[in-house]
Formats: C-alpha cells, sequence, structure tokens
C-alpha cells in the first residue's frame, strides 16, 4: 500500500482508505489469494506422492476434542477456495493432475 500511495503521489496525510486507493491503481488484494494457491499445489504434490504427509493430512487423532470452537482445517478450506464443497471430492480430484490444475487456475482467477 506504501508503494502505490506513492506511484500514486497520495500525501500520507490524506484521509484516504486502502480500499480507494486499490480502486484508484486498478488493484486487487492477492496477499490471501497466492497463499490458497500455493497451498493447493502443496496439498497436490502431498496426496499424489501418499506418503506419511498423506496420512497426516487425511488422517484422524486419537483421543478427546479439544473444548470450544473448532480450528478450521486447511482442507476445509481449500474445499470451499476451490468451489468443490466437500474434502472427499477435492481428495479424489487430486489423483487428476490436469484437473487438479484447471481447479487451481479458476479459483486463482475467481479469487476470494
Amino acid at each position: 500500500m506504501w508503494f502505490l500511495r506513492r506511484m500514486l503521489r497520495i500525501p500520507w496525510t490524506a484521509k484516504k482508505t486502502n480500499e480507494s486507493v486499490l480502486n484508484e491503481a486498478n488493484k486487487r488484494r492477492s496477499l490471501v489469494r497466492t497463499m490458497r494457491k500455493r497451498q493447493a499445489t502443496f496439498l497436490g504434490h502431498v496426496m499424489r506422492r501418499g506418503k506419511l504427509e498423506h496420512l497426516v493430512t487425511t488422517g484422524k487423532f486419537e483421543g478427546k476434542r479439544s473444548r470450544g470452537r473448532q480450528r478450521e482445517k486447511i482442507m476445509d478450506g481449500l474445499a470451499t477456495w476451490l468451489g468443490t464443497g466437500k474434502v472427499l471430492d477435492t481428495l479424489t480430484a487430486v489423483k487428476d493432475r490436469d484437473l487438479w490444475r484447471d481447479m487451481i487456475a479458476n479459483a486463482y482467477k475467481e479469487g476470494t
């Protein structure tokens, strides 16, 4: 944001929101989209490999669950971002590399 403000010659004393600066520069925030894309490509790599990381990602832990609100799992976040809705559908889509790449590319274009 600092760099965009410098390029647009907006003084630091101006009361402009970050959203208005982004609109003025015709830019979108891309950090979250980039993080999700990297998570999805790494997940595809791990799932196709089928080693210990695969078991950790898809396995269940023994014992009681902790109290309070359950944490959001990476798999649930990626399933909603990719538009599959269910984790099982996401795991089956990982097997086909071309389909997986297309899903990631489409989700990255749409953005969140």
